[in-house]
């Protein structure tokens, strides 16, 4: 998915510190999507306090809306990208070859590396439009390998009694996704019964979130309402989960993520010289780099937003 942003800010990214365990809420904030007419989604990741989770760098929730989510092609480099829906079909297209539709609980997951452009469109006029789009920023050895596509209609799924998680990236206990990573990561949609409470295993060492989709939820002493942000911090070694009427939520997670990066527009980098050069890339059609996707015109490539008036910084602030 693209970030349209008309102006998009640039996101300092820095290393952290592990923060031991913590319970803290960030709220998403509602971001107009230009170009997408009347569709808004809410952002919850990056934001300044908390710019990763793990590798997770980005995380906007859409919907349910019965405006389609029609995003023309755009180019990422440096990440993954990963579409998850919950209601409706959606379309996804690429520079690589890809023409694949993704339903429901299956999972498109896009490796841009050194460069890639894509679209997503949805497939039926009025279907509701609700789910998840997020990025994994790469790892400095392979933020420049070569794009490739993977869509995963079958996951794992990881059992509790009252509770049924589908592990879309990563692993959860000793239930593992077939999707490809670059970093220890954790990516599970999560139901809860109602009146279930359940205790998963966590990997201690590792930084964890929740945000809950719907439903009400109880963990780590925490009431945790539908929308926001639940940071979780590392050091814990399992979390228990109580809900009265059910509940629906994504758990979040990986190894904290130690590079310092910069994320502008549809790009993470390392320096203001590698976004620019994406930059020039895009605009000036280099099909090398960002080969066009079939059955797209050029004159529907979203154009890259102007550069700001100061070079873009990935700063280190030595703990969170």
């Amino acid at each position: 998915m693209s970030n349209l942003d008309a102006n998009p800010p640039e996101q300092d990214c820095p290393a952290k510190d592990d923060p031991g365990p913590v319970a803290e809420f960030h709220e998403a904030r509602d971001v107009p999507l230009g170009g997408v007419r009347g569709v808004h989604v809410m952002r919850a990741l990056p934001q300044r306090v908390l710019p990763t989770v793990g590798a997770w760098c980005f995380l906007d929730h859409f919907g349910p809306q019965a405006a389609a989510m029609n995003i023309n092609p755009h180019p990422h480099i440096g990440l993954q990208t990963v579409t998850w829906p919950f209601q409706g079909d959606i379309r996804h297209r690429d520079s690589v070859g890809s023409d694949v539709v993704v339903r429901p609980r299956q999972l498109n997951i896009m490796t841009a590396g050194r460069g890639i452009a894509h679209s997503e469109f949805g497939i039926e006029p009025g279907q509701l439009g609700h789910g998840l789009q997020l990025w994994t920023a790469l790892p400095d050895e392979h933020r420049d390998i070569a794009p490739h596509f993977e869509q995963h209609q079958k996951l794992p799924v990881y059992e509790l009694p009252g509770l049924r998680a589908l592990v879309f990236l990563g692993t959860l206990d000793n239930v593992t996704s077939p999707a490809t990573t670059y970093s220890p990561i954790l990516g599970a949609d999560i139901t809860l019964n109602p009146g279930a409470t359940a205790t998963i295993p966590l990997t201690n060492y590792h930084e964890h979130a929740i945000m809950v989709i719907a439903g009400d939820l109880t963990t780590a002493d925490t009431t945790v309402p539908p929308g926001p942000l639940l940071y979780l911090g590392t050091g814990r070694s399992e979390l228990t989960l109580t809900t009265h009427t059910g509940a629906h939520l994504i758990l979040l997670g990986g190894q904290p993520f130690r590079e310092d990066i910069v994320m502008w527009w549809n790009f993470v980098a390392r320096t203001h010289d590698d976004i620019e050069q994406a930059r020039n890339d895009w605009e000036k059609r280099n099909t090398e780099r960002f080969p066009d996707i079939a059955g797209h015109t050029v004159a529907e490539r979203i154009p890259a937003p102007p550069l700001p008036g100061v070079r873009l910084k990935a700063r280190g602030r030595g703990g969170r």
